[in-house]
């Protein structure tokens, strides 16, 4: 049985909101911070990957539901490929969590894996 596009959207919407577990807000103020600045793969304009995506997560978040483009959708897939497959890898020190790489990281994609 095949699923109609909006069935599609919908799932994606639900599982970007359950990965995204900060605020726009939260990620705006994040982005800012030398540490967000500090991980992640660069792209061509110096800015990493995950930079890039955080600023179009935030977009995202600020946007009704009706109003998600097809990028926007996109987008939200890669979210959680990312999120799903980065938060399965654990940080390498377990004990410096909060101040890890992996974590910064994941904040970079809109997910802080400390937030309960």
């Amino acid at each position: 049985m095949a699923t109609s596009h909006t069935s599609d959207h919908d799932d994606i919407y639900t599982t970007f909101k359950h990965d995204v577990n900060m605020t726009a807000s939260e990620l705006e103020k994040w982005l800012k911070t030398d540490e967000s600045k500090s991980v992640g793969q660069a792209s061509g304009g110096g800015e990493s990957v995950g930079h890039q995506s955080g600023e179009h997560i935030v977009k995202i978040l600020h946007k009704k539901k009706a109003d998600l483009t097809p990028d926007d959708e996109a987008h939200m897939h890669k979210v959680h490929s990312y999120v799903s497959r980065h938060s399965a890898q654990g940080p390498h020190d377990k004990k410096d969590v909060e101040t890890s790489r992996w974590r910064y990281s994941l904040m970079n994609w809109g997910h802080d894996p400390l937030k309960k």
